[in-house]
């Protein structure tokens, strides 16, 4: 609601990440971008608002994190030195 209002009375334009329950997937998480409407005078007379389905990409990013935390865990438990090597 803040940034809607951000949108609505200050910036021209913003975007907010939110999430929705639907029938078909459940949760999903979205990207809105939201910008002001003006009449010929410019005066914000509404909002005009697009969504993007980013349901994938944060499931990605969450795995993403996921594996380096586990890596990094494996990293400072071993037992034996651990090499990389640049070819």
């Amino acid at each position: 609601k803040q940034e809607l209002n951000s949108a609505l009375f200050g910036h021209e334009a913003v975007n907010l990440e939110t999430s929705m329950t639907t029938k078909q997937k459940g949760h999903i998480n979205l990207l809105l971008h939201v910008s002001q409407r003006k009449d010929l005078e410019g005066l914000v007379t509404g909002l005009v608002g697009v969504g993007q389905d980013i349901t994938d990409q944060k499931r990605a990013e969450i795995e993403k994190s996921r594996i380096a935390q586990e890596l990094q865990t494996f990293i400072d438990t071993a037992n034996a030195p651990i090499f990389g090597i640049d070819s």
